[in-house]
């Protein structure tokens, strides 16, 4: 996510509502952690550190892009249970993540790119 917020803006009859992208990457982890054989987001080392000098959300897992009308370009950066069939379960986080944001936040989603940082035996 960049160094300043972004919100995503729904024009409303009486106002508008902002979304912040703070809200979208909590919706994004929610659907992750029911995905079955994502042991989690692949978090860099420093993440901590960097959120207590400004850089908020730097190396937590994903990166949210929020372009022209809204649209979202969602990556993520994730580790697989040893075993599991990468390929499979990287498909199944596009779907979960596009059906959870755009059910949520009522945001239209263009890509998920899922990132498999690491493999873990569980």
């Amino acid at each position: 996510m960049a160094d300043t917020k972004q919100y995503v803006t729904q024009l409303q009859e009486n106002g508008n509502v902002l979304i912040s992208e703070d809200v979208i990457a909590a919706i994004v982890a929610n659907a992750i952690r029911d995905i079955e054989g994502v042991v989690g987001l692949s978090v860099k080392p420093g993440a901590d550190i960097a959120d207590m000098i400004g850089k908020k959300n730097w190396g937590k897992g994903m990166k949210i892009t929020i372009g022209q009308d809204n649209a979202l370009s969602i990556d993520c950066n994730i580790n697989v249970g040893y075993g599991q069939n990468v390929v499979t379960i990287a498909k199944s986080v596009q779907n979960a993540v596009t059906a959870a944001v755009e059910s949520t936040a009522n945001v239209k989603v263009c890509v998920v790119n899922v990132n498999v940082c690491g493999i873990i035996r569980q």
